[in-house]
């Protein structure tokens, strides 16, 4: 007896069918599983066998073979339980399948009881449904992240039992409706602005990359508030787009991360790994190529606290996707692509003890310390960094005073900003102004002569790399975006100018 059935895996952040082939034939009774599978699918067979006998099914005392096609590519996760299980009893004769029902898509890990547990990457797989599936099952608890998507016949079960009764045509399933599932869950905590007394510049400053999504590096002593101008960043940042939030939810649920409750995503994501995160965990890999926290950042922000903590290895890194805004991880099985279009924030103290050039403290360490603590962040990664500013120490009497701009305010503008982008970039395929290049800067802007000047003059006198002086001329384009003008001029490079301050420059 043969039969067939449609599971999927993940490759990378994408899902991809896999053809359940089932074949019960004599012999000594057992069940291999074939097909490059990795533990925990091999594994699904302990599970499979407990969850037939316990949804009131026998397992058939002859020898099973399950193929997991295509053959050439590698399987790993346990959601193609279900699958397996379904085929066993559809090719042992005690589930006849309804012709009508044969070509859905089943994930869903099982329970020893029978129960449907509930099991990553179910957004990117059912996205990956090609033509001649007709619909996917999925567990109950993974409804929430697939109710927002319309056109797509997708069914929830609670257990084995409840799948056999719909392949045998016995009864219908539930669909996923947005009825199912309770809003998102979101517990990020975001800074408001208003709470951050004093640094006029710093706030300018994160307006300015919020407006154009370019990289901020703070610098300053300890407890002047780096920490809480990066938490306040996303309050400041527009909603995710439907588009954006796709990506951000296919790498999320692959991830497992992905909020309880339904519906679309709209914040932006914020990650702040630790800087004892090792290359693997930021860039992603793994033995079975996983996303880092650079694609969890992906659309959003990444912010990396003491900077100088992380080891050099791991920020060199990230040089190349944030030029790209994408990871490619190598391994012997395949080459993965997550994508990573993040907007960096990173701060940093100017010494090791913090209080280099401060005002209320003396600094510690000697200058072949302070060079060594400085260093260990490489020109080549600095040069990455659109804006990098000081923050300064804030005055006591400015703490006590009355509470800055809020965030919502802030955020107007930033709209407002981004506005003007989506029209100027609208047949480009581009989203912000740190994605542009070259080309675009000469074809889709238009500079005023003096403003040109004033950034040819800064090349020589700031030492600036080619790579630094388009960085410059893009930063000027999200200024010139803030105050509404048609054309980037002198006054907007001088600014743009202003933020690229050199780490290290006291020494």
């Amino acid at each position: 007896m043969y039969s067939r059935l449609w599971s999927a895996t993940i490759a990378g952040i994408d899902g991809v069918p896999v053809r359940v082939e089932t074949d019960v034939s004599g012999g000594l009774p057992g069940l291999e599983i074939v097909g490059l599978a990795d533990a925990a699918v091999r594994e699904s067979r302990h599970r499979v066998r407990s969850a037939i006998k316990n949804s009131g099914f026998e397992m058939p005392a002859r020898r099973i073979t399950v193929n997991l096609a295509p053959a050439d590519l590698h399987k790993d996760g346990s959601q193609i339980d279900l699958a397996v299980a379904a085929g066993i009893l559809s090719a042992g004769g005690q589930l006849p399948l309804h012709s009508d029902y044969a070509d859905y898509l089943l994930l869903g890990e099982l329970a020893l009881d029978g129960t449907l547990r509930p099991v990553r990457g179910v957004l990117p797989m059912v996205l990956g449904l090609k033509e001649g599936i007709k619909g996917a099952v999925i567990p109950w608890e993974n409804s929430g992240e697939v109710s927002f998507l319309d056109g797509m016949k997708l069914l929830v079960a609670r257990s084995l039992g409840e799948v056999a009764s719909f392949l045998k045509g016995h009864g219908p399933l539930p669909r996923v409706t947005e009825a199912q599932s309770a809003p998102p869950d979101v517990t990020q905590k975001v800074v408001d602005t208003a709470e951050i007394r004093g640094q006029a510049v710093a706030k300018r400053a994160l307006v300015v990359a919020a407006c154009g999504s370019h990289n901020v590096l703070l610098t300053g002593s300890p407890g002047v508030g780096k920490s809480m101008l990066a938490r306040s960043l996303p309050g400041i940042l527009p909603d995710l787009t439907r588009e954006e939030a796709l990506e951000v939810m296919r790498i999320h649920s692959v991830a497992g991360i992905l909020p309880p409750g339904g519906g679309l995503i709209r914040h932006r994501p914020f990650r702040a790994p630790h800087h004892t995160v090792t290359a693997t965990a930021l860039i992603g890999g793994g033995a079975h190529p996983r996303p880092g926290e650079i694609s969890l950042a992906h659309r959003g922000v990444l912010f990396l606290d003491e900077m100088p903590e992380f080891s050099p290895s791991v920020l060199n890194a990230l040089r190349q996707p944030l030029e790209d805004g994408y990871a490619v991880v190598t391994r012997s099985r395949g080459s993965y692509r997550f994508p990573c279009r993040f907007q960096l924030v990173a701060a940093m103290n100017n010494c090791p003890c913090g209080y280099f050039e401060d005002d209320l403290r003396e600094c510690t360490c000697t200058p072949h310390a302070r060079r060594n603590y400085v260093g260990r962040i490489s020109g080549p990664f600095l040069d990455r960094m659109d804006i990098s500013i000081s923050v300064p120490r804030v005055p006591v009497e400015e703490l006590i005073g009355e509470k800055g701009e809020p965030s919502e305010r802030l955020r107007e503008r930033v709209l407002a900003a981004r506005e003007r982008q989506a029209k100027r970039f609208e047949s480009s395929g581009i989203r912000t102004n740190a994605e542009m290049g070259p080309r675009e800067l000469s074809t889709l802007v238009t500079f005023s002569g003096k403003a040109r000047k004033l950034a040819f003059q800064a090349v020589n006198k700031m030492h600036l790399s080619t790579r630094a002086y388009y960085r410059v001329l893009k930063v000027a384009v999200s200024v010139a975006d803030l105050e509404c003008s048609p054309r980037v001029e002198e006054e907007h490079v001088a600014e743009a100018l202003s933020y690229r301050q050199t780490v290290g420059q006291h020494e």
